[in-house]
Order: structure tokens, then sequence, then C-alpha cells
């Protein structure tokens, strides 16, 4: 089977089964070619419905994962986007092609550096891999029209929420084993924050974040 047909079969057996259904985001994912951001060694994976190991104990998730977190965030074009958590780049250059640019944090300076490689493979450009501790955000670039955190955390911090335009929205995963919930931030006013829970999923945990405290009797 040649990577198109993978492709597309991708598209029409995993990403659409999973509620993503608009025109322009199914379009970006029937053209990107997800083998280009795979490690040399998982390429025969680049179409399925798994985890694929990236190294650095960090692993690219399943396709629809990342059609799910793209596609919920409502993008339209004009955007300017955070993501959190870089990977090998395949949700930062979902989201380039539904946004006007990508600012994309990871704490790992040889995945960043990958990232971009696979990026300018892509032919993407308008997407900015950083190396930082994606926790804080990036106060100097806010207020941003969307968030995204490519992993689970066990709750949002507030310095991410407060990064957020009026009537922008953030979409994390959001729990802990094994109840975590894809969960979309909207910011309603300068003060008000309003949440609703998508669906189920359970992500690795993203470096950085603050963990909860667990009690010992």
């Amino acid at each position: 089977m040649n990577q198109e047909q993978a492709r597309f079969n991708m598209v029409e057996q995993q990403i659409r089964p999973w509620q993503v259904l608009d025109k322009a985001a199914l379009q970006v994912l029937s053209n990107l070619p997800r083998e280009l951001f795979v490690p040399q060694a998982y390429q025969a994976l680049a179409y399925t419905d798994t985890d694929i190991p990236l190294g650095h104990g960090q692993t690219m998730v399943p396709p629809r994962i990342d059609a799910r977190l793209m596609h919920d965030l409502h993008l339209n074009g004009n955007e300017k986007v955070l993501e959190v958590g870089t990977g090998s780049g395949y949700l930062s250059a979902l989201l380039a092609g539904r946004a006007q640019r990508v600012i994309s944090l990871e704490i790992n300076a040889e995945l960043a550096s990958t990232a971009r490689a696979n990026l300018q493979r892509a032919g993407v450009t308008n997407v900015d891999v950083r190396v930082a501790d994606g926790s804080s955000g990036s106060a100097a670039d806010a207020p941003f029209d969307a968030i995204v955190l490519g992993g689970s955390v066990a709750e949002v911090p507030q310095a991410l929420l407060e990064q957020l335009q009026v009537g922008g929205h953030l979409v994390a995963i959001v729990g802990s084993d094994p109840v975590m919930c894809a969960t979309r931030f909207t910011r309603t006013a300068q003060r008000s924050w309003q949440s609703k829970v998508l669906w189920d999923s359970a992500l690795p945990r993203l470096q950085g974040f603050a963990q909860p405290t667990r009690f010992h009797f």
C-alpha cells in the first residue's frame, strides 16, 4: 500500500469515526504526509492507530488524537496559536494548516531540533519551535487566540488560561489515570473562563507541569 492510500484510509477509518467532520480540518489531514514526522525505524506505522516512540521518553500519539485536538480548537485560518509539547511536529503542522501562526514550546532540545527538521521537510513555514518549559506559556507573545497541550496534565495552570484572548479556546487532556478527559476552556471575559468536557482519552504526561499531591497514610 502506498502512503497516499494509507493516508486516505487513516482519514476515512480513524479520523472521521472520531467526529472530525469539518471539511477544512479533513483537508489538512488528507494533504499532510505523516510519514515525514515519524522516526525512520517506525515508517511502517506512520498511518496506524498506535503510539510511536520518539525517544527521550516521549511518544507520538495516534493520529485521531492529534486530529481531534486540532479540530476542537475551531480554527479558521487567522489565529495565533500556542502549542505546548512539540514532539515530532505533526500536531504543529496540523495547527499550521488551520492557523496563521503557531508558536510551539518543547522542553527537550533534541526533539525540538528534530521537529524543526520535520516541519522544514514538510514545507511548513509558519511554526516557530522553541526550546522552553511550556508550563508557563509565553507571556511575551500573549494573548493567543488558541492554546493546545500536546500531552496530559493534572490541571491546567492559571498562567496559561490568562494568556488566552477573550473568546479564545484552550484544549488539553486533563486528569489522572484512569480518568482523563479532553477539555476545552474558553475565556469568556477578562476574569472569567468556562470549561466543557469533550471526550475521554489518556495521554502521557507533559514534562514540567505540577503533579497533584499524593497523600500517604
